[in-house]
């Protein structure tokens, strides 16, 4: 039995934090946290400081690394993208194709599953954000591409949720209907975005078993105090989950604060929607043969719309912190705990408690990444 112990630093177990303790890990999982004095024989390594916690999970993330999900459809596609965020932090990741042909969306689907197959690290499984969308609410997204869904895509898709870890899928109501309940049945994470949705629609398709919205306030329908729309009806359900992109520009702070009260401290968790130019210092790239910039910040059409976004998720919590106002263990958690409840993973993912996966992060006081853990080994790089 291989065993190593980890001390030295502040630890967050994914909700709370424990000051003056040891990490245990024995063979590639968390064995146990225990006071510093009590920890066993094993291979210590001491820790100056900062913050150990559990790696973090990203549940929308385009590209990265120089490339993009759906340019070809590969293997090689995902394996690239996994590991320029696992660089940065995260552990898990759902790579995410935007809408896409059904050619296109097929081949991303068996990349996947192969991906899943060979073990490839940090990946966790597919988010397939389209094309079931709504072209009024399109976003960067092709509205030429954009199609009510069929009985093939629901084939496609209950087949992939059969065969991948896990399975994210973004739609809109107005172009789904029926099936939320379907692909819900088969254990799909059904998540409404880029939606003119009411709030009785928004309601009646998170009855269906739909319990996530993607990247909350934008390409959806706006709270209004008479017509609450998709916003309102996510700040308002219980037990509905919600992304969010903490960069400063998606979303106001002021708003960010806003959505965080009215979910009582549950619910929103942190995402990137990465594009190709992470990881890389890139000033742009091509998105279905159109130019995206990377400038101050951030990554937009020619027209000035926002293409994903440019920031990490150690920045996002930071941001959460420092701008937001949020409480540490709150922003920590975005990152780690909130998103592994919503994808249903438990206690397996983004928390350091006996039996979890002995994925983690080490950060400084500030939030910068010193040293990243895959299944217990240091990552090089």
């Amino acid at each position: 039995m291989s065993r190593q112990v980890l001390t030295g630093a502040r630890v967050f177990d994914g909700v709370h934090f424990h000051d003056g303790v040891a990490l245990v890990i024995e063979n590639a999982r968390v064995a146990a946290l225990v006071p510093r004095a009590k920890a066993p024989a094993g291979e210590v390594t001491e820790l100056a400081g900062g913050v150990l916690a559990p790696g973090f999970l990203d549940l929308q993330v385009n590209g990265g690394g120089g490339v993009m999900l759906g340019e070809a459809g590969s293997l090689a596609e995902i394996e690239t993208i996994c590991r320029a965020h696992l660089r940065a932090g995260t552990t898990g990741l759902l790579p995410t194709l935007i809408t896409a042909t059904p050619e296109m969306t097929g081949r991303v689907v068996e990349a996947g599953i192969e991906a899943a197959r060979r073990g490839v690290p940090g990946f966790m499984g597919l988010h397939l954000e389209g094309p079931h969308l709504d072209p009024r609410r399109k976003g960067a997204h092709d509205a030429g591409l954009m199609r009510v869904m069929t009985e093939a895509d629901l084939s496609l898709l209950l087949r992939a949720a059969s065969e991948l870890p896990r399975l994210m899928v973004t739609l809109a109501p107005a172009a789904s209907g029926e099936q939320i309940a379907a692909l819900a049945a088969a254990g799909v994470v059904v998540s409404l975005g880029h939606s003119e949705a009411t709030l009785e629609v928004a309601r009646g398709a998170f009855a269906a078993g739909a319990r996530c919205v993607t990247h909350l306030f934008n390409a959806m329908s706006p709270l209004g105090h008479r017509a609450p729309g998709l916003v309102g009806a996510a700040l308002d359900a219980e037990g509905v989950f919600a992304g969010v992109i903490c960069d400063g520009i998606h979303v106001a702070p002021e708003v960010l604060r806003i959505g965080f009260a009215a979910k009582r401290g549950a619910g929103l968790f942190a995402v990137t929607d990465a594009m190709a130019v992470a990881g890389t210092d890139r000033g742009r790239f091509d998105l279905v043969g159109r130019e995206i910039q990377r400038r101050d910040g951030a990554l937009r059409l020619a027209d000035g719309t926002l293409a994903g976004a440019d920031v990490t998720l150690p920045a996002s919590v930071g941001y959460l912190v420092e701008t937001v106002g949020l409480a540490e263990a709150a922003a920590l958690a975005c990152v780690t705990s909130v998103p592994a409840g919503c994808l249903g993973l438990g206690a397996e993912r983004g928390h350091l408690v006996p039996g979890a996966r002995a994925d983690l992060l080490w950060l400084s006081d500030g939030y910068e990444v010193r040293k990243v853990w895959l299944a217990g080994e240091a990552v090089q790089g």
